[in-house]
């Protein structure tokens, strides 16, 4: 049971919490109060507006934006926003392209505060597909910010009061996607107001789309490149191109005569598009019925180039070829022929090139063309130099045009450098200079010199000569200008000797130019060994031996060779009648004459006497021994036995 001091007991109350009840009810009382003021207030918006909207907060007026009896979800938002509702009706604009277009709250949050933006962008403005607009940015539009093209200038004037944002450089509305809503027309209204029936977003100058054969005046033949401010001018110094109102009836209207009224047809009637000097064939114009029909060369050549100025009715000089062709190429080389140089001696109307001046026409000049001459080039002698090419050239002389491989030689008389006196046209080889004209030169062929080839002494390898340079004059006249000494000077006291007429003698001392081995002025008797007997007939190589084994008698030395007869030949004997400390001297038995019979006295070379019967005794009777010396048999004369008994039984 409860205490009456306790204040929770139901059968009395104590004064101090009476108070504390009677304060709490009445604060619950007034949170009620207040709470049910907030619900009612929350009821009637869920939030303040934006600064834009501010002017419509309060509870009044919430008609302004809500339809009563409605749903929260219909707006009258088109009613303040006409420029919005002009779009949509017209069905362009970024509103007409979405598809729950009238659900503006969907996009544009209200009741979020006064700072809460009411355009949201997705993902962000710069990245914004503007394609979403219905307008597609291309080529340079692509690259261009949003403001240099949404400006308040760049709004359409019909729009202007319609949009309620005041600032109209903060609005993306109001803007036509016409080219003159942000370009200026250059053609100033000439060609209409659809920029894009000729020009494209890429290049504006290119005008693309532009085809002139859909216009009056389609562009043919060379027309065609012609640059477009060529013929679209301004009609006033300085002012714009016109694109309309040119003049094209007539060729006249664009290009002046160069006729100068000489023909009274039309341009059209000899001419076409495809180029002035291109005349159609059934148009042409026929010069064969002139008095100068163009043929050859003659025939493209631009009418203009004769006709100077286009006057056609002007007379035009063509007697000569020099009435048009000036001035003389030739510079006056042929004045003073009969036909003053005329050009048609030598040439045709078909080509300046080939001449018709050839070898048959050049015999009848001061020069005519024979031999090797016939063959050469004109360019060989003639060289070309333009204008200043030489036709009257100097030719009296051979070196007038060759040049002398001779380097001088022949300078002097009597030749005097007359090419001719050696060689002729028809071929610088072989020469003419014969046998007979060599005898009356310094130099006179005889004997074997008569067989040589003129190369074998004339060649480009003499000493003193330039490389090359054939020597035909020779101030050493002697053997050894062209031979080599095969003696090696042995003979030079001989080669120096004088001949008759002061010169030297040199290899005539000895040879003659018949043949080498003819030595009729060489007498060995003279020598220190005489060829006598047997010795005249023996060939000179077989004692006058070269020092190799295959060497020539050239080579070999002649005063140096040994006149002993061991160096020679073999002694037979192996020796027996070699005495100690003498030389060996065969002719104390033999001679030069022949070998045998001997001369061998057995009575005062010997100390056995052949007297009696022993005289008439052959000799091998008594010498009948022999012995094997060097692989030979040799008979031995010593000793031989005295004994009787010896050789008799």
């Amino acid at each position: 049971m409860a205490s009456i001091d306790d204040p929770s007991s139901p059968r009395k109350s104590h004064p101090t919490n009476v108070r504390r009840l009677i304060v709490a009810k009445l604060c619950v009382l007034g949170v009620l109060f207040f709470l049910s003021g907030w619900i009612v207030q929350a009821q009637i918006s869920p939030g303040p507006l934006s600064k834009a909207h501010a002017s419509l907060s309060g509870s009044t007026q919430c008609t302004s934006c809500h339809t009563v009896g409605k749903g929260s979800a219909v707006l009258k938002c088109q009613e303040c926003h006409k420029e919005i509702a002009a779009e949509l009706s017209s069905g362009r604009g970024v509103h007409a392209h979405y598809p729950d277009k009238e659900n503006c709250a969907k996009c544009h949050s209200e009741h979020n505060g006064e700072d809460f933006p009411l355009i949201h962008w997705e993902p962000s403005l710069k990245e914004f597909d503007h394609n979403k607009t219905g307008y597609t940015l291309q080529g340079k539009h692509a690259g261009i910010a949003c403001s240099q093209c949404h400006t308040a200038a760049h709004v359409q004037g019909s729009v202007r009061p319609l949009i309620q944002m005041k600032d109209l450089n903060r609005t993306f509305l109001g803007l036509s996607q016409e080219c003159g809503t942000c370009h200026q027309d250059p053609h100033k209204g000439q060609l209409g107001q659809n920029c894009l029936q000729c020009h494209n977003f890429n290049d504006w100058k290119a005008a693309a789309k532009f085809d002139h054969s859909k216009t009056r005046f389609p562009l043919t033949g060379l027309h065609a490149p012609v640059a477009c401010e060529k013929c679209h001018t301004s009609a006033a110094p300085g002012g714009q191109p016109r694109f309309t109102g040119i003049p094209f009836a007539k060729c006249s209207d664009c290009h002046a005569d160069p006729h100068h009224g000489a023909f009274a047809q039309s341009c059209e009637t000899c001419h076409t598009t495809s180029g002035w000097k291109k005349i159609p064939a059934s148009q042409q114009f026929d010069h064969t019925k002139t008095k100068f029909p163009l043929l050859g060369k003659h025939a493209p050549v631009d009418c203009l180039q004769c006709h100077t100025g286009g006057n056609f009715k002007k007379p035009v000089a063509f007697a000569n070829c020099s009435d048009c062709h000036t001035p003389d190429p030739h510079g006056g080389q042929f004045a003073e022929r009969k036909d003053k140089g005329e050009c048609s001696a030598c040439h045709t109307v078909d080509g300046w090139k080939p001449s018709l001046f050839g070898v048959k026409e050049h015999a009848l000049a001061a020069y005519p063309l024979e031999g090797k001459h016939a063959k050469v080039s004109c360019d060989k002698c003639h060289v070309p130099a333009g204008t200043a090419t030489r036709y009257k050239l100097a030719f009296a002389k051979c070196l007038d045009c060759h040049k002398d491989v001779h380097e001088g030689q022949f300078a002097a008389e009597p030749y005097s450098n007359r090419c001719e006196s050696c060689h002729t046209v028809g071929g610088f080889h072989p020469s003419t200079f014969t046998i007979a004209q060599h005898q009356k030169s310094r130099f006179r062929l005889a004997g074997a010199h008569l067989a040589v080839t003129c190369a074998e002494c004339h060649t480009g390898s003499k000493e003193g000569y330039a490389a090359k340079l054939v020597p035909y004059r020779f101030d050493d006249r002697l053997c050894t200008g062209c031979h080599q000494d095969p003696h090696k000077g042995e003979f030079r006291d001989r080669m120096e000797r004088k001949k008759p007429d002061g010169t030297p003698a040199g290899c005539e001392a000895c040879h003659t130019v018949k043949s080498w081995m003819d030595l009729p002025s060489f007498d060995h008797s003279k020598t220190k060994f005489p060829l006598v007997g047997a010795h005249a007939k023996v060939h000179c190589e077989e004692c006058h031996k070269p020092a190799g084994p295959e060497g020539k008698i050239t080579e070999a030395s002649f005063r140096s060779t040994p006149t002993a007869c061991s160096s020679c030949h073999k002694d037979p004997h192996a020796g027996q009648f070699v005495k100690a400390g003498r030389p060996q001297t065969c002719e104390q038995c033999h001679n030069s004459e022949h070998w045998q019979p001997s001369l061998f006295n057995h009575e005062t070379q010997t100390d056995f006497s052949l007297k009696g019967a022993h005289k008439d005794v052959a000799c091998k009777d008594c010498h009948k021994g022999y012995r094997i010396v060097d692989d030979e048999r040799v008979l031995m004369y010593k000793p031989t036995s005295r004994e009787c008994a010896s050789c008799h039984n």
